[in-house]
Formats: C-alpha cells, structure tokens, sequence
C-alpha cells in the first residue's frame, strides 16, 4: 500500500475502514442533521470523484491505498466472477458485490441441487470461498442460497482462475441450479386387508396426500386392494394406466410375510433403484421407476414405510423434493444419506432445521 494525497485517490482503493462524525444541530443551509459516528467509507472502497470533498471535510487530506498491479484483481472484481460459478438454472446473483460479497438466491420454488465435489475443488484453492447451505432440500423463490467472495483486498487473478479451472463451468455447467417442481399428479394405493376390509380407519394415506400437495401434487386415485400379490400387481398397472406423474405405494413393506408391497412393485415391472435406505425413520422404503419407450421422463413408484405416517420427519421427506422435481435418484444417493439419517426424535420436532438428511 502507498500514502498518496486525497486529491489524487480517484479510482484507487482504500486499505480501511473512514469513519465519519457528524455532530447534530444544523448544516450551513440550516436543515437539522442527527449525530453520526461510523464508517463512511469501507475498506475496499474504490474512490469515486465524489468523494474527494467528503474525505476533505472528515479531516482526509492523505489516504493509504492498495497498489493494485498487472495481474492482481480488486475483490469485488472477483467475487463477480466467482458468483459466475454458482449461478445455474433458476438462481440469482442478489445485487452488487458488498464488501467483497455476493449472495445467490433462488429464482423459484424447487429443490437445491450442489454438485459437492466440484464446489469441495473450488474450495480447496487458497483465498477464496463459496458457502451453500444443504443441496437436495426444498427451496422457495428469494431463498438464499450460496454466498461467495475472496478472502483478501485484492487477489492474485491467478487463484480466481485455477477456481475457475476447478468448477470447470464451460463442460458441466454451474456449480448449483434450483429444479422446479414438475410433478403433477399421483395415484395412491394403501395396501393392508384391515384397510380394505374397513377394520381400522386408513390414517396413512390422508397424510401422504398432504406431503404431496406441499409440492403442488394432486392425489387423482385411492385405491385400497388389500395385500394379494396379484391384486397389487393389478392396481399398479391401472396406475400406470392413468398415467400419473408419480405412484405411491403405503404400508406393506416389512419382511412379515403378509406384506408384498416391495415384490408387487417389482412384479410390476419396476426398475427397481433400492428397496431399503440408511435411514431412521424409514429403513424399509422401497423406490423403483417405470421407463418409458418413448424416452420421456420414467414413472417413479414408491414404498412407503408406516413410520410415514406418524413420524413429522423420515426418508420420505429427504427424497420428496427431488422426486416432485423429477431429479432422478440413483442407489448412490441412498448410500450417501446415511450421514445425517438419524432422526433424533427432538421435541418438538424442528425439521427441516435440523441435522436430520444432512
């Protein structure tokens, strides 16, 4: 940094903080002013020509400013291209760089979506950061995101650069993205013979219809077949008949051996992705998809456990979001659940702010 005199600092930045006193009474035109003592101008600042007579009246007449060379970046410079990194479908960047920062924010209702090992690799290079809260959880539009800036004054363009090279933003895209939800409809089938034949009231599927439509679906069919094999098997085809965005599947999937939720699914012909994850509540979860021929998105049908219906949180509402944004899910993202799938049943139940998913 170098002491140079005010006069001379337009476009130059400055290395502190300028703090300002404004006593109260009245300014030269007799208009009332209110005390005021904090900084007028922040470390960073770059100085405008405005600013030259409100230095000189706070008493300014020399300031200490960063030499910037060939080769080095102001940070607000490079927090706008590291914001360029996180900025995939349907987010945003919140305005102008502030300090050095620049927040992300959701452009619309739908599920956060983070590719972790990309956003790990642009983290491990020095002096510079990006913090995200959790993907793979639901978001509404005007959510924040993400937020990103450099750690010191001015950085090295070479730092930004092998950020740049780490996100790789030019073959993969952006390093997060909001998916909206598509999901429309469902068609729900609760199994169990004491449902069918009306002994006990069925509690289970009232609820499942209530998580769906926190996403915008529609619950078109109810059906109630008991728990034959081949009854199951049948009632899932005139699922797949109605051509609903989604098939829901509750109770039926324990090991007891009146339950066949789980080989009915299969039956059907379902690609079956897991039936089980490491999760508490909600072991037992069954998931499949029905492809289709023409390529269009497959039908994803889905077990549910009993734990669903009584418990706030389970692994049905770690996977719901992603599957009402048709994102589809793969085994791999049932292993990686494990950390964080441990309900620890708190009073009262605070989900989704809470460890429980992450």
């Amino acid at each position: 940094m170098k002491l140079i005199r005010t006069e001379d600092a337009v476009g130059q930045v400055l290395c502190q903080d300028m703090t300002q006193i404004v006593m109260g009474g009245t300014d030269k035109d007799g208009k009332p002013q209110k005390s005021f003592k904090g900084p007028r101008f922040r470390k960073g600042h770059v100085v405008q020509p405005e600013d030259i007579p409100v230095l000189l009246s706070m008493g300014k007449e020399h300031l200490y400013v960063w030499e910037i060379q060939e080769g080095m970046l102001h940070e607000d410079d490079a927090a706008r291209r590291m914001a360029a990194l996180c900025l995939g479908s349907n987010t945003c960047a919140s305005g102008e760089p502030k300090e050095g920062k620049i927040g992300i924010n959701a452009a619309c209702d739908g599920v956060f979506l983070v590719d972790t090992k990309r956003l790990n690799a642009v983290n491990s290079v020095d002096q510079v950061m990006i913090a995200t809260c959790h993907g793979d959880f639901p978001v509404n539009k005007g959510d924040s995101l993400a937020g990103t800036r450099v750690i010191p004054l001015v950085i090295d363009e070479k730092l930004v650069e092998r950020a740049e090279q780490a996100a790789d933003v030019a073959h993969q895209g952006a390093l997060m993205r909001v998916a909206p939800y598509k999901v429309k409809t469902a068609a729900m089938i609760a199994t169990g013979s004491e449902i069918k034949k009306g002994l006990i009231e069925d509690k289970f599927t009232p609820v499942v219809e209530r998580k769906l439509a926190e996403y915008g679906v529609k619950t078109v069919s109810v059906v109630k077949p008991g728990d034959n094999m081949d009854d199951l098997v049948r009632v899932i085809a005139d699922a797949r008949h109605l051509k609903v965005d989604m098939i829901v599947c509750t109770g039926g999937m324990s090991v007891d051996p009146d339950d066949n939720t789980p080989g009915a699914i299969k039956h059907a012909g379902a690609r079956i992705v897991t039936y089980g994850a490491p999760v508490l509540p909600g072991a037992m979860l069954c998931l499949g998809y029905f492809d289709t021929q023409d390529g269009g998105d497959p039908t994803p049908i889905i077990g549910l456990p009993g734990c669903v219906m009584y418990n706030k949180a389970t692994v049905f509402d770690l996977v719901l979001p992603r599957l009402a944004a048709r994102v589809p899910l793969m085994k791999q993202d049932f292993v990686t659940i494990g950390e964080g799938g441990l309900c620890l049943h708190c009073e009262p139940c605070t989900y989704p702010v809470c460890p429980f998913g992450k």
